[in-house]
């Protein structure tokens, strides 16, 4: 089993601030990785969000429920909606009713491109944990913020 401390080679002053920089050391090891594993689908892993947000919607939807139910909520979200477009992953449908309010669906190639990353060989970056052990850390970040 890792060692934080030993990771990054400190001590800590308490286990409150050994925790939160755990926490960040460990969340930026994830990130680290998800970029890796998404390079070669050419999306980023805030993209891939989107793309699973509006599979699993099965149905178009406004930018702001998108922005609402991303991970990682980001200022930038339209911008990675442009990009998603220009890909052709996702299309834009204005609404004739108001044409401020615009829809986003996902096309064909974007359900294929979810469907290829599903296929790919991916590192069980929780594999270390039980079950049990799983559902003790979601209760215990829940119970952070």
């Amino acid at each position: 089993m890792g060692d934080f401390s030993k990771d990054i080679n400190s001590t800590f002053p308490n286990q409150k601030v050994k925790a939160m920089l755990n926490i960040m050391f460990t969340a930026n090891w994830i990130n680290s990785y998800q970029t890796s594993f998404f390079k070669p689908f050419k999306i980023s892993s805030q993209q891939y969000n989107i793309l699973r947000i509006l599979k699993g919607a099965g149905e178009p939807l406004k930018v702001q429920t998108i922005k609402e139910r991303m991970i990682e909520r980001s200022p930038n979200a339209t911008r990675l909606m442009d990009k998603l477009c220009s890909k052709n992953l996702i299309e834009r449908i204005s609404c004739p009713g108001d044409r401020r309010v615009v829809h986003i669906k996902i096309t064909e190639e974007g359900l294929n491109l979810l469907h290829d990353i599903s296929k790919a060989d991916k590192k069980d970056l929780l594999g270390n944990l039980t079950e049990e052990e799983a559902a003790q850390l979601s209760n215990l970040l829940d119970k952070v913020r």
